[in-house]
């Protein structure tokens, strides 16, 4: 029987949107799950990083986790292998492993000093090799990478992207001998997979991700060529848009299993299913229901009390962000919008009962272009990036332009060493 693995990938366990809780959608999602695998005959399920959506998950979120864990051995798939993702702690994701070994969970959330280490040998209930996994996590910086004195910030980049393509290497090659060993008919049906979590150049973003906002300039863009000939699958996370990589059907993002924000609304989510006709895979796309309604609005002020009434006569639990883009200044702009949400619904249901609309954020882009051409601009966190601030910063002390590139690339390289620090390790 061909072999089937499921492969997924950031999943954000914990994640809220503008101060919106989502464990019920995320309960919904993992249900889904569990219900796919025995759906589908899955014998693995690959879980290519980012499982959590900070380094110090919830209680709920970790629950979360490891229940599902719990369940998946009753669907019938005999093995999970879960790699660390650049938002995971690495400690608190290897913490646990030992024990969740009993339940064939193989979870590998750090760059071993082994390679070896990094390379699981899945079997079957009858002791035969199924697959063998290059089971490689997030790589940071100082995994890969020895700083020197007076590097170029070329210099840096080019040892990086070097660091990586050698480490896939290395762990590729154990992989290989690991197969070579195999008996001749047995090896014909063992495939060689590898899982990564990393930005390839050219993968397609989307806005409000916060991936393109971690990396100066190329840095950590790999190509595919980093990725040896002889793996037969390349499981990827990072990127939230189901993808393959530079055209090689084998080398792919399954993408975020639900809509991360609003910039992802309208994407249809899935999940992989490779089947293995011996060591050739066939690829199906399984989408995902969708769990939780978001919609981005954006116009005047009729334009959006047209689309809310629109929204609210549906009566599906929808989430909005709004962009007010109408040249008129609207001072209870969100007193109007809120209005509109809750006495459009009274109307249609003739009840008082809550809306199934409910506004998240309001974006006035009227009001930052006034405020942003005035020296005492007043403007939220909530409307500005980290880049935003840091710009903002280089104007207050009025920076030459010729300073700045320096500046820039620094603090983005301070950025991702933020973003990459563990927060649980000792």
């Amino acid at each position: 029987m061909a072999l089937r693995i499921l492969h997924t990938s950031d999943w954000h366990l914990g994640r809220a949107l503008y101060g919106q809780k989502r464990y019920e959608e995320f309960d919904a999602l993992l249900d889904w799950m569990i219900s796919t695998l025995q759906q589908q005959h899955a014998d693995v399920l690959l879980i290519a990083g980012d499982v959590f959506d900070t380094g110090t998950p919830s209680n709920r979120a970790m629950q979360q986790y490891y229940r599902f864990l719990t369940r998946v051995s009753g669907t019938g798939c005999r093995h999970v292998v879960v790699i660390g993702g650049n938002h995971d702690s690495p400690t608190f994701l290897n913490a646990p492993r030992e024990l969740l070994k009993v339940l064939n969970v193989h979870v590998v959330g750090a760059k071993a000093d082994d390679v070896a280490d990094e390379v699981i040998v899945l079997r079957d209930s009858n002791q035969q090799t199924q697959a063998i996994i290059c089971a490689t996590p997030y790589l940071r910086d100082r995994d890969v990478r020895s700083a020197e004195a007076g590097e170029s910030i070329e210099d840096k980049a080019q040892k990086l992207l070097e660091g990586i393509q050698a480490h896939y290497a290395a762990v590729t090659a154990q992989a290989e001998a690991l197969h070579a060993a195999l008996p001749a008919d047995e090896a014909a049906h063992v495939p060689i997979i590898a899982m990564g979590h990393l930005f390839t150049a050219g993968g397609r973003t989307t806005d409000g991700d916060g991936v393109r906002d971690l990396y100066v300039g190329s840095i950590a863009h790999v190509g595919a060529s980093i990725f040896p000939p002889a793996l037969d699958y390349v499981a990827l996370g990072h990127l939230h848009v189901p993808q393959a990589v530079s055209g090689n059907e084998h080398i792919r993002y399954c993408g975020s299993p639900i809509a991360m924000g609003f910039g992802e609304a309208l994407q249809q989510k899935s999940v992989c299913l490779i089947a293995f006709n011996q060591r050739k895979p066939e690829l199906t796309l399984i989408d995902i229901p969708c769990f939780q309604r978001l919609r981005q609005l954006r116009g005047d002020l009729q334009r959006l009390q047209s689309d809310l009434k629109v929204l609210v006569q549906d009566n599906v639990s929808t989430w909005v962000e709004i962009i007010y883009t109408g040249d008129e200044i609207v001072p209870d702009l969100r007193e109007q919008l809120e209005h509109c949400v809750i006495a459009d619904h009274v109307i249609a249901e003739h009840t008082n009962a809550q809306s199934p609309v409910t506004i998240l954020r309001i974006k006035n882009q009227r009001s930052s272009a006034l405020l942003s051409n005035s020296d005492s601009a007043q403007q939220t966190l909530d409307d500005l990036t980290p880049k935003d601030v840091f710009e903002k910063c280089l104007d207050a002390n009025n920076v030459a332009s010729e300073q700045r590139p320096a500046l820039q690339l620094a603090w983005q390289e301070i950025l991702q060493q933020l973003h990459e620090h563990d927060t649980r390790a000792e």
